[in-house]
């Protein structure tokens, strides 16, 4: 099902806002893209995805006679659902991304416009989205804690995002050209968020693929939105839902294996000594992180932020046990019997300086 009226201008930038059952808060969010200021002409999509509740009635109520905006059901369940149909309906070279439950600024569109206008070597941009609390968030909640609020602020400096800083920008305020979608195809449905789910990797896993392509995104500090952090994202046991789903949705793109912690240049696997599946440089995180939970615990510092890295190690562990053992039918004698043979080769190579043998898989 779908219904628009049609514009007479040809729209500048497509914007896309995939929705679940957020009937009551969405209004606020077309509110805000429908008032935009500046003459860039765009398009809105709004992607019904699978509701239950009103959104449809909503909806038609909100976009009646204004000739920008665009409904349409998509039943497959899933936010990458979602945003594929929306990409299939634009009819801009640039796709924006937004939020049901985000308001953006009313020169968010022509901060993107302007920004890729002005930076024809970037590929994609993305800004500050930053927390609009409903209630007061409790004392622990310290931006440190914020990677679950789908909420981001690099500073007031532009930061590069490629296969050189491989900073992943959030998709509640996200641009694309179109012509990145022509190139490394369309969001993954395998790890995109579904109904009330957390911790998927939709974006990051898009930007991977876009880093790996050679192509670069822009945080830009001037496109600005606001996230609304409703009350149940303030409990700790939210937190550590998403902490568990976020390692989960990480292991199943081998995150690890391909982005440093320190959010550096982009690794290649080589020379990686793999225990059940996982790199082994990551149980030797496992263990940093441990203690340093333990040491915060005694010098009373933050010792959850350490508890929800190690939740999420456990996770990304587990997933890639689990996938591995599926796919290699290895015993568990045979996995640590392997383990400690390329553990000990790696080690024997340190010391003599040799060179890895081509293909091999060794190290931590």
């Amino acid at each position: 099902m779908s219904f628009r009226t049609d514009a007479t201008d040809a729209p500048a930038i497509s914007v896309v806002v995939s929705t679940y059952n957020r009937a009551d808060r969405l209004p606020l969010a077309l509110q805000a893209i429908r008032t935009q200021k500046g003459d860039v002409p765009y398009e809105v999509i709004v992607v019904d995805n699978n509701s239950t509740d009103n959104t449809a009635a909503v909806v038609a109520g909100i976009i009646a006679g204004d000739r920008r905006m665009r409904y349409v059901f998509e039943p497959q369940q899933g936010l990458s659902y979602g945003r594929n149909t929306g990409i299939a309906l634009a009819g801009a070279p640039i796709i924006a991304f937004s939020d049901d439950d985000v308001r953006v600024a009313d020169d968010w569109i022509l901060e993107l416009k302007r920004t890729l206008d002005d930076h024809p070597d970037i590929d994609y941009v993305g800004g500050r989205v930053l927390p609009c609390w409903i209630e007061p968030p409790p004392a622990w909640l310290t931006s440190s804690h914020w990677s679950p609020l789908a909420v981001q602020d690099y500073g007031p400096e532009p930061v590069v995002s490629g296969p050189d800083h491989a900073v992943c920008l959030v998709g509640a305020s996200l641009a694309f050209r179109r012509t990145v979608f022509d190139k490394v195809g369309l969001f993954a449905h395998a790890l995109g968020r579904i109904k009330d789910g957390i911790g998927s990797t939709e974006d990051h896993e898009m930007q991977l693929r876009v880093w790996r392509a050679g192509m670069r995104g822009l945080y830009a500090p001037s496109v600005l939105a606001m996230a609304d952090v409703t009350p149940d994202r303030l409990s700790k046991n939210y937190h550590r839902r998403w902490h568990t789903g976020h390692g989960r949705h990480c292991a199943m793109m081998r995150l690890r294996e391909f982005v440093p912690s320190d959010l550096g240049p982009l690794s290649q696997p080589k020379d990686l000594v793999m225990l059940f599946g996982s790199p082994a440089f990551v149980y030797s995180e496992l263990i940093r992180c441990g203690q340093r939970w333990t040491r915060a615990i005694v010098r009373r510092e933050d010792a959850l932020f350490y508890a929800h890295q190690i939740r999420h190690l456990l996770s990304y562990i587990r997933t890639r046990a689990t996938i591995y053992s599926a796919e290699s039918g290895r015993s568990v004698i045979h996995e640590l019997a392997a383990f400690a043979r390329a553990y000990a080769a790696k080690r024997a190579r340190r010391r003599t300086g040799a060179q890895t043998p081509t293909g091999s898989v060794g190290s931590a």
